[in-house]
């Protein structure tokens, strides 16, 4: 079960044809927006079902008909921010559907209000 928010991510042109390609590769694809470790906070892209979504993962919206998903621990963190996807290039996280292309995922973001 995934918890969903209000839409809190949105997708470049370039990233929306990137995706729109992985598509075409791999059928339906996600987006679980990494928290560190090995590939920094890039956004990783697996094929839908090579990736499990937890019971703390957060869904933040879809980007090109892809769910985008982030844990609850970094949602709290990030959640007055709007997390912009976006292409770049180099080398994609390892596990991540862009690796090998020569340009890869990058999350931009921007700070939303916030309530008083």
């Amino acid at each position: 079960m995934d918890h969903m928010v209000e839409n809190k991510v949105s997708a470049t042109p370039a990233a929306l044809e990137l995706i729109a390609t992985l598509q075409s590769e791999y059928g339906p694809i996600l987006f679980h927006q990494s928290g560190g470790c090995c590939d920094g906070s890039s956004p990783m892209c697996y094929a839908q079902g090579d990736f499990i979504i937890g019971d703390n993962d957060v869904k933040l919206g879809e980007i090109g008909g892809a769910p985008v998903y982030i844990s609850a621990s970094q949602y709290d963190v990030w959640k007055h921010t709007e997390l912009i996807i976006d292409v770049v290039p180099g080398r994609g996280g390892m596990f991540s559907l862009d690796n090998g292309r020569e340009v890869r995922f990058l999350t931009r973001s921007k700070v939303c209000a916030t309530p008083n």
